[in-house]
C-alpha cells in the first residue's frame, strides 16, 4: 500500500495499533477521551522538554479526559535507535511518564503506519502532509476526529485548545 493512497477510516477509534510489548490496542478504548498523539524520540534535541511538558500536562489533565498516545519514530536521524520497549523504559523511568509508550512506527514514505496516514491526510503541516520531524502532535477530539496538527516547536504547554477540547472544558 502506497504512501499516496487515502485511508478509508473516518476515525482514529477504526485503529489497532501495537503496544510497546507488540500486543494489539484498539484504539476504540479511548473513544470518548481527547486525544494528544505524538511521535517521540530519546535521542532529539526536542525531548527533555517535550517528555517532561507531556507528562506534566497528562498529570493534570488525565481526570478531565485527556489521553496522550506516544509513537516512538527513528526516521529522523536515528533519534530513537532501540526498540519499542527500549523506548517506553526510557519514557517512564527518565520522565516518569504514565501515558501509553506505543510500538515503533514509520510517520512518513512508503511504510507509513496507518495511523499516521490518516493523522496526516486529516492534518496536513508545514512541508503538506509529511511530518517534518520528531515530536509532531495531532490533537483529536472525543469523537476520534482530528482537529489540529502542532509541529515539533510547539511545546505541550502551548495549546490553548487543548482546554476547549475537553470534556468539562470550564473547569480547567
Amino acid at each position: 500500500m502506497g504512501a499516496s493512497q487515502s485511508v478509508s477510516e473516518k476515525s482514529i477509534s477504526e485503529f489497532t495499533v501495537k503496544d510497546a510489548k507488540g500486543k494489539d490496542v484498539n484504539l476504540s478504548s479511548y473513544k470518548g477521551k481527547v486525544l494528544l498523539i505524538v511521535n517521540v524520540a530519546s535521542k532529539c534535541g526536542f525531548t527533555n522538554s517535550n517528555y517532561t511538558q507531556l507528562t506534566d500536562l497528562y498529570s493534570r489533565y488525565k481526570d478531565k479526559g485527556l489521553e496522550i498516545l506516544a509513537f516512538p519514530c527513528n526516521q529522523f536521524l536515528n533519534q530513537e535507535p532501540g526498540s519499542s520497549e527500549d523506548a517506553e523504559q526510557f519514557a517512564c523511568t527518565r520522565f516518569k511518564a504514565e501515558y501509553p509508550i506505543f510500538g515503533k512506527v514509520r510517520v512518513n514514505g512508503p511504510d507509513t503506519a496507518p495511523l499516521y496516514k490518516f493523522l496526516k491526510e486529516k492534518k496536513s503541516g508545514f512541508l503538506g502532509s509529511r511530518i517534518k520531524w520528531n515530536f509532531t502532535k495531532f490533537l483529536v477530539n472525543k469523537e476520534g476526529l482530528v482537529i489540529q496538527r502542532y509541529g515539533p516547536t510547539a511545546t505541550p504547554f502551548s495549546f490553548e485548545v487543548l482546554s476547549l477540547s475537553l470534556p468539562y472544558a470550564h473547569s480547567i
